[in-house]
């Protein structure tokens, strides 16, 4: 969008950059009016529901879906890349009691160091490093959840997909099919979408030519936001404030009359339903049950049916609405919610990096200044 100016009213200021676009990309589409997603030009539906993680990674870094040996081939990449150097886990362990959000930053930035490719900005090595970072991400989100609390860390099993092997690290138990799959689906829910937060910043330092890794971290301090990464978390927290099913309508009810948010309602794209919604919603429920504890889906159900006078005003359930519910039922500790949101985002940021690096340009918006002009320096000393 070009700026545009009148000699009155100064340059047109678009507040977030809303409807601004500074790009072409081949990678995400998403259709905020209809309720639309699309990676590579795949419906979201279909890869959610026909895919796997390992699947949707290798489309979104080289563009097509692949074969049957392709995609045994590049899941025995990924597999030979979960392994973290020794000086990852002395780091890890050195800042342990810091949110895990800047653990997993402090992390990535010093895997930079030991990484062979760090300063080769290839589109050949920028992959390399997208499938090792693939890979470490969840190790490093693992590692720290077990030692932070003075336990030994669980090595990966290599018999097991990239999301089963992730619950198994975090949670030390052969996950069940039916777990195994909704937490495939979370992270190919969350894989990809378009020029996010996170996503922009990750643009905007590749756009200096920095590396892969650079761009990466300064990809999870912006997820590390509220109000990008921590939806899931304060939805459960939601949930668990709530308490019993029957308490939904009159919670909703006051937040409303306070002018507060419903966490897990809402997006800044998406005016209809987020299309990522619905393919945790069936998913929750059964492993509620699952788990012996439904209450929660049910939480969750009557807060949705509380909710849905509002959804006329685009006011409607997102994907973290879902996906805090599910780390729950595992164990997890709600502050490790945004770094399993980084498990599924690490290859879209590392695709809209090498996308970026493609056709390369330093990104420099400007601010409009409003301050005064012309102002006299006064000398210290003559300062009242």
């Amino acid at each position: 969008m070009a700026e545009q100016t009148t000699e009155t009213e100064g340059p047109q200021i678009n507040r977030g950059l809303q409807g601004v676009y500074f790009e072409r990309s081949e990678v995400c589409d998403i259709d905020g009016k209809a309720g639309s997603l699309w990676y590579r030009g795949y419906s979201i539906h279909d890869l959610a529901t026909r895919s796997t993680f390992e699947e949707v990674a290798y489309l979104l870094i080289y563009g097509e879906l692949p074969t049957q040996n392709e995609l045994e081939s590049f899941a025995s990449q990924l597999k030979l890349q979960r392994t973290l150097p020794e000086l990852i886990y002395g780091i890890i362990d050195s800042v342990k009691d810091a949110h895990p959000m800047d653990v997993l930053r402090t992390a990535v930035s010093a895997l930079s160091a030991a990484d062979p490719d760090v300063t080769d900005n290839s589109r050949e090595a920028n992959i390399s490093k997208t499938i090792r970072l693939t890979s470490q991400v969840p190790m490093i989100v693992a590692a720290h959840y077990h030692l932070r609390s003075g336990k030994p860390v669980i090595e990966p099993n290599f018999e097991l997909g990239h999301a089963a092997n992730f619950l198994y690290m975090m949670t030390g138990e052969i996950p069940s099919e039916d777990s195994a799959k909704l937490m495939d689906t979370d992270l190919i829910l969350h894989a990809e979408h378009g020029t996010n937060a996170s996503s922009f910043t990750a643009r905007v330092v590749a756009g200096t030519d920095a590396n892969l890794h650079a761009a990466v971290v300064a990809a999870v301090a912006a997820l590390s936001g509220p109000a990008h990464g921590g939806a899931a978390e304060n939805v459960m927290q939601m949930a668990l404030d709530i308490g019993e099913p029957e308490n939904a309508a009159d919670y909703v009810k006051q937040l409303r009359k306070d002018r507060k948010p419903v966490m897990g309602f809402g997006h800044r794209v998406y005016r209809a339903e987020d299309p990522r919604a619905r393919h945790m919603r069936e998913g929750v429920r059964k492993l509620s049950e699952e788990m012996g504890q439904p209450k929660w889906y049910q939480i969750l159900q009557a807060v949705v049916e509380a909710m849905s006078p509002y959804s006329r005003l685009g006011v409607n359930v997102n994907v973290d609405f879902y996906a805090g519910v599910v780390y729950y039922l595992h164990g997890i500790s709600e502050d490790f919610f945004v770094p399993i949101f980084s498990v599924g985002r690490t290859p879209g940021w590392c695709v809209q990096v090498i996308e970026q690096f493609e056709n390369n340009i330093l990104l420099r918006p400007r601010l409009e200044y409003v301050g005064e002009l012309d102002r006299e320096f006064v000398p210290i000393g003559q300062r009242s």
